[in-house]
């Protein structure tokens, strides 16, 4: 109340009013209420008790919304116990024993719940012990620390009720039936596969009603689709019980079966069982269908939950869900990872950013008490493990997990938040873990005392059966009846899983049902001129009431002239281009990253800012009226949780060009968690195709160690090519058999095909493009519009100077080179003795053209040129390659020679003089015949 009197004085009572100017005048509590008019009034020592009994009272009630939960009953094995906060004692506050029967009146301020102006007076002791049901009991309500007084409200209304939640008969035989099957399905599997690593979810139960329950609600408050995200504790029970996964397909998969499908051309390595996915159409209890999505995952826990945000995200745009009303993401993890996993922290701040909320995430902790063998006083500094909450102001709801109707409570309740408000909540489901960290773990040698007390634990199940018998809900029959049913269903169903095929066609929903077959088919990527001069018009058609920087008029006519003229095309021009035509062509096209909005280094400008107001102009958006939606978007500074959300969005469509900018190339490791376990190797374990795409900034100028390489020997050691086997299949079924492509490329046009190419394939494959810094803006490095209009994209590009190709057999050398080191020797170059080959493509490898490109010149010494060092770069990737391409042509032990910079720990030299030095040295010896 003092918080709003001093934001707004009339907002309280007039008396308030007079009080609390009285206090900040400097009288003590006591002295400083004055009714207004009336001095002899406010004299009177019963109305300054009354107010001042009323203010303590106040606090009182404030102190159990702060730290009520401090005392609730959390943890159902009992081993942690808070100490009785001092401003929850009675005593603090001046009442007595003899005042627990008076009755008070606290209302007329601005809260609702307990505080509500239109709540009757009530006696001490009652609204004592209706605090500490609602604060106190098994669910812990951590809230105020939200800024909003509505959200705040809001809560107050739901838990501060003047009776406590209940659940009718209905509703608890529902609970009841559906704890059922998620105890028996984790006691079927260790019955069937004893000792099996299954990460069950034996001691979280509760759980799978709970999340059900959320599910329920979510679509009778209008939501058609759930995706969600989790590690392996419980991922089974949940797969089986709530996004309804077949039971003989996992029955068929503990027995050693694959559920990849014999039919998919591309095998890969598949992942254990309680990694893997899967998406399913369900009925609620109220009949509605709902779509719930798991994505698959790794083992590194968290690494997840940024996917799901960037899948959501895209579901929102398909289906036109500006509200974000109908998609939800939902994200379960685990107590030790939430606490200490940076991604949480990154993810969870994505969710307040214009083009990265998703409308607010339900977060639910299956909380063991223990992360592995860590104990939460080593894995975490604060009482709590949701503390990352607090950055997006979620509420928390912490609940003993022994408690399934409270759990299914908070689960239903935070349905309703995040349908209301549109922002994250969390579930801090306070639970215990049955076995080890797996089945086969022995979890006593660390944690001796609590799995005494989980040994003693009486199962959830049991727990609640007995209480709906004493209740009169249900009787024992009638539990066995429902028991029966699921034990049956079970074992007819593991009868069943020995006879279980899986299709490859289970992996695809509809949007990608066309991208499950092998095909050889290669489509254009060029673009007629019409539609060349559509989208180039629009790049620089900007309104009069923009008034742009003078460099970027500059920049805006020169586009123009490229545009009008066909010629001069740089290569933020052509990249424009790339995007402006698959507009045209219906393909939403997102682009994200730090800073892309303007591009690192000055070059895109996709979005226009006015220099004497915040108005802002997207040319790229005023393209065509029926054209489709493009987003350009700064991202925060994060690389992995950016990265990450990107990949979910490119999961959803395939129709999608979606495109991850790094600032500078080298930054990209700070996401080589998603690089390696997603983005890499996602297909070959999960079937799930992607066409993100990822630039990185790379090439050698003298910025010193970390501003020169985007480690391209790391993401080419990630390829899955054989250099001793030459493909027998055409250049696009070698493409669709890789895991990605990795490109260098040294031209706008090519830019521009390869990046059209992504959305012009019958497959989806990554693209990982070392984008380049100077040539951004080097003269030389320019298009035509015939490049655009014509061809497509160069895996190789052969040499261009027709005096040194007509002089072939004279040539002495041959440089192989990658990106814009080939700029630097071709300014180098004196004579027509030595000629230079780009490799555009690095993978997959364009065998066939490199040996072609070696054949034309027969006496020549064939080189690799790089500005990496020797151990870094492609040459140690590349050397085997070119020797299986060449040996036809130049017989076996022929080796490729290595020109650049010799080994080093660090990418690049600190010294500008120094690095200036080592490229002189380097483009000489390279041209010198």
């Amino acid at each position: 109340m003092y918080e709003a009197w001093k934001e707004d004085p009339s907002s309280v009572h007039t008396s308030w009013n007079a009080y609390f100017k009285g206090v900040e005048a400097g009288l003590q509590p006591g002295q400083a209420f004055t009714f207004p008019g009336a001095s002899a009034i406010a004299n009177s020592p019963d109305v300054t008790s009354t107010v001042s009994e009323s203010i303590r009272l106040l606090l009182l009630v404030r102190a159990y919304q702060v730290r009520g939960h401090l005392l609730s009953n959390l943890d159902p094995l009992g081993l942690v116990k808070h100490p009785v906060p001092p401003e929850l004692q009675l005593s603090a506050y001046g009442f007595k024993e003899s005042d627990l029967d008076r009755e008070f009146h606290i209302g007329d301020t601005l809260m609702t719940g307990f505080l509500s102006k239109d709540r009757p007076k009530a006696k001490l002791r009652e609204l004592i012990s209706r605090l500490k049901e609602c604060y106190c009991g098994t669910i812990g309500f951590d809230y105020m620390h939200i800024q909003d007084r509505e959200k705040c409200n809001w809560l107050r209304e739901r838990i501060e009720t003047p009776k406590q939640y209940s659940f009718g008969k209905e509703d608890q035989l529902n609970i009841l039936d559906r704890l059922t099957w998620a105890t028996e399905f984790e006691l079927f599997l260790n019955k069937k596969w004893q000792g099996t690593k299954r990460f069950g979810v034996d001691g979280c139960e509760g759980l799978i009603p709970g999340i059900k329950g959320m599910v329920d609600k979510l679509s009778d408050l209008g939501v058609e689709h759930v995706v969600m995200g989790m590690a392996h504790r419980g991922r089974m029970n949940v797969l089986a019980n709530v996004v309804r996964k077949p039971l003989d397909a996992i029955f068929h998969e503990f027995s050693g079966g694959s559920s990849q499908g014999s039919d998919y051309f591309y095998t890969g390595s598949g992942d254990v069982k309680y990694h893997l996915g899967t998406s399913y159409n369900r009925k609620t209890r109220s009949g509605k269908s709902i779509h719930l999505s798991l994505l698959a995952n790794p083992s590194h826990l968290e690494a997840v939950n940024p996917v799901v945000e960037g899948k959501v995200r895209a579901k929102q745009q398909l289906f036109n869900d500006d509200k974000k009303e109908k998609c939800v993401s939902v994200i379960l993890h685990g107590d030790a990872s939430v606490a200490a996993q940076g991604i949480v922290y990154e993810s969870v701040g994505l969710s307040g950013l214009k083009n990265y909320s998703t409308g607010g995430t339900i977060h639910v902790v299956i909380n063991n008490q223990i992360g592995f063998t860590t104990d939460p006083k080593d894995g975490r500094g604060g009482i709590y493990c949701t503390d990352v909450a607090k950055i997006s102001e979620a509420p928390i709801f912490h609940v003993n997990g022994d408690d399934p109707e409270a759990v299914t409570f908070v689960m239903e309740l935070a349905a309703e938040w995040r349908q209301t408000f549109h922002k994250d909540v969390f579930i801090d489901i306070i639970c215990y873990r049955k076995f080890g960290h797996n089945e086969g773990d022995e979890p006593r040698f660390t944690q001796p005392l609590m799995y005494k007390a989980i040994d003693k634990q009486v199962p959830t199940l049991t727990q609640y059966k007995d209480k709906l018998i004493a209740k009169g809900t249900v009787n024992q029959e009638e539990i066995d009846a429902i028991t029966d049913k699921v034990k049956g269903i079970l074992e007819e169903k593991y009868k069943a899983s020995s006879n279980y095929k899986s299709k490859a066609s289970d992996w695809f929903d509809s949007l990608w049902k066309e991208f499950g077959d092998q095909t050889d088919k290669e489509h254009h990527t060029y673009v007629t001129e019409a539609a060349f001069k559509k989208a180039g018009k629009a790049l620089y058609t900007i309104p009069s009431e923009i008034t742009l920087h003078p460099n970027i008029k500059t920049i805006i006519k020169k586009r123009e002239q490229s545009i009008e003229k066909g010629e001069g095309i740089d290569w933020g021009t052509a990249e424009s281009l790339a995007y402006g035509t698959l507009l045209l062509e219906g393909k939403h096209v997102r682009v994200s990253g730090q800073d892309c909005e303007r591009g690192t280094f000055s070059h895109r400008h996709a979005i226009l800012h006015d220099q004497n107001s915040d108005k802002v102009f997207c040319p790229l958006n005023n393209v065509d009226a029926e054209q489709a939606e493009f987003v350009v978007s700064n991202s925060s500074l994060s690389e992995f949780g950016v990265l990450g959300f990107e990949l979910g969005y490119s999961l959803e469509n395939p129709s999608n060009l979606v495109v991850w900018e790094a600032q500078f190339g080298d930054f990209a490791n700070g996401a080589q968690v998603m690089i390696d376990q997603f983005v890499s190797a996602g297909e070959s374990k999960w079937r799930r195709q992607s066409g993100i795409v990822m630039l990185l900034p790379h090439g050698y100028d003298g910025s010193g160690p970390e501003h020169s390489s985007a480690r391209l020997e790391r993401f080419l050691q990630m390829s899955d090519s054989d250099p001793d086997v030459i493909p027998t299949h055409n250049n696009e079924m070698v493409a669709q058999l890789s895991n990605w492509t990795i490109a260098n490329v040294s031209t706008p046009a090519n830019f521009f095909h390869v990046l059209r190419r992504q959305v012009h394939r019958d497959f989806r494959k990554p693209l990982v493009v070392m984008s380049p810094k100077n040539l951004l803006k080097l003269a030389s490095c320019q298009s035509t519009i015939a490049e655009f209009t014509s061809g497509g994209f160069k895996r190789v590009i052969g040499e261009t100077n027709q005096d040194v190709v007509a002089n072939a057999k004279k040539v002495k050398k041959v440089l192989f080179v990658s990106g814009k080191i080939y700029y630097d020797l071709v300014k180098a170059r004196t004579t027509n003795d030595v000629a230079v080959v780009r490799v555009e493509q690095l993978y997959p490898f364009p065998f066939d053209l490199v040996a072609e490109e070696a054949a034309k010149y027969p006496s020549a010494e064939v080189v690799w040129v790089q500005e990496e060092h020797k151990n870094m770069g492609a040459w140690n990737w590349i050397a085997p390659h070119f020797r299986t391409a060449l040996k036809a042509k130049r017989g076996e032990g022929f080796y490729p020679q290595y020109l650049g910079r010799g080994s080093s720990a660090a990418p690049a030299t600190g010294s500008k003089k120094e690095h200036d030095k080592q490229q002189a040295e380097l483009i000489s010896k390279a041209v010198s015949p």
